[in-house]
């Protein structure tokens, strides 16, 4: 029986969140897809009604999981002019620590994209671009484009990084977890600090 195109767009949505969860909870090559069917309240077959392979769900679930944090990121945003410091307290914070399934999706499946096809690593690709470009819209407006570029993606890859390590070390050293996330923090304003100053 063909279903309605809303309810195959929920179908769909249910699927996407499913997967994004679990992918982050527990790697993508940690679930099968009659799992993340189940969990959709789907068929294994009702899925490949909407995803060719793992992979292409996968991808799509990576973008659609970046998309729900960004939207939220607009939100704890709002109005306000923030900063560079402002974005990393943010992200290289407890909090983003402890939202695994629902957090950023770049810092739970960053080591385990490249072993996927192009679509994943699109998927990625995009998402780390749009962050990049938003911590380089909060550096200095007057440093060279070139530094302010330079400056962003680095900051946005030991972001990733350090957000990653400091999960991964916090059960058995949560001091050094803490000190992960302040080491990166620390150097990434020292940075923005001797930058501006050179341009004075």
């Amino acid at each position: 029986m063909r279903v309605s195109k809303e309810k195959a767009a929920k179908n769909r949505e249910a699927l996407l969140s499913a997967a994004s969860r679990l992918f982050r909870e527990r790697g993508i090559d940690g679930v099968g897809v009659a799992e993340i069917a189940k969990e959709a309240g789907l068929t294994h077959g009702a899925l490949y009604a909407h995803f060719k392979s793992k992979d292409e769900l996968a991808a799509a679930a990576f973008s659609h999981g970046f998309a729900v944090n960004m939207e939220a990121t607009r939100e704890w945003i709002g109005d306000r002019q923030l900063g560079f410091e402002d974005l990393l307290d943010g992200y290289l914070s407890d909090y983003m620590r402890r939202k695994v399934s629902d957090g950023c999706p770049m810092a739970a499946s960053a080591s385990e994209i490249g072993r996927h096809d192009e679509a994943v690593s699109e998927s990625f690709t995009a998402a780390f671009t749009e962050w990049a470009a938003m911590v380089e819209a909060s550096l200095e407006p007057s440093l060279p484009e070139p530094e302010r570029r330079k400056l962003a993606i680095a900051a946005t890859t030991a972001e990733i990084g350090a957000l990653a390590i400091s999960r991964a070390v916090a059960k058995a050293d949560p001091a050094l977890s803490d000190e992960v996330l302040e080491a990166v923090r620390a150097t990434f304003v020292d940075a923005h600090n001797v930058l501006k100053t050179r341009i004075r």
